[in-house]
């Protein structure tokens, strides 16, 4: 069975039973979720080919929609009555940037991908599809979640409450929290399904202890799945469909 993927080895993630200088070198190297990448000896690349099938160079403005609706559809799965305001301005928000007149968002700013256009419209089996989907990992994150820490989220949340950071800084701190949780998880779970739901899991988690910031969680949320998990989500609903 093989480990996690390369690009999970985060600062602080060492798998059970890896040697403390195989983690330092790691560190070194930067495998980082975040770069879409990984640099390493040749001894890791059977490690790599799963990942070098899931990574995306960029997604295209369907692939922006279907995501934004499956995080959306999974986020109002959870029932999430701490912030169910924020949730439905941010849904009349998605539902505005259908249209061809694509609207800015309340606080003024754009996405950094628009949603808007006919180019990029979601069939109504795709939507059925996606919301099936959501639901069904929404039950799993509702297991998953009662193990979470709650200083992990306190921390995460900190760091999008921080204006000077970046979002490339917020991607990177939402990649370590990331990597701590799946130090939890088997070695012989679906990884692709863990990391999924756990990434969602993580924009509902901050949104509940800080629901002023779901836009900007929901936002990095959707980069980092269409960077790192674009292939999977097309396959998901691609299955459903089927």
């Amino acid at each position: 069975m093989q480990g996690w993927p390369l690009s999970l080895r985060l600062p602080g993630f060492r798998p059970p039973g890896e040697p403390l200088l195989q983690q330092q070198q790691q560190q070194q190297q930067h495998f980082a979720l975040t770069r879409g990448r990984a640099r390493g000896s040749p001894g890791w690349r059977g490690r790599l080919r799963w990942l070098s099938s899931q990574v995306s160079n960029g997604a295209g403005p369907q692939d922006e929609r279907i995501t934004s609706l499956l995080v959306f559809s999974f986020l109002q799965s959870c029932s999430p009555s701490s912030f169910r305001r924020e949730l439905e301005a941010l849904g009349h928000q998605l539902s505005t940037c259908t249209a061809l007149d694509d609207e800015l968002q309340t606080d003024g700013s754009q996405w950094s991908h628009p949603l808007g256009g006919a180019a990029d419209t979601v069939s109504a089996s795709q939507e059925e599809a996606i919301w099936d989907i959501a639901r069904q990992l929404a039950q799993i994150g509702d297991t998953m979640g009662r193990s979470i820490h709650p200083g992990l989220i306190h921390g995460l949340a900190a760091q999008f409450t921080n204006g000077s950071l970046s979002e490339e800084d917020r991607r990177r701190g939402f990649a370590t929290t990331l990597g701590q949780l799946l130090q939890a998880c088997p070695a012989d779970v679906d990884q692709e399904k863990t990391l999924l739901v756990l990434t969602m899991l993580l924009a509902k988690e901050v949104a509940s202890h800080t629901p002023a910031l779901l836009q900007d969680v929901f936002r990095t949320t959707v980069n980092f799945i269409n960077q790192n998990l674009l292939t999977y989500v097309r396959n998901l609903v691609q299955n459903e469909l089927d």
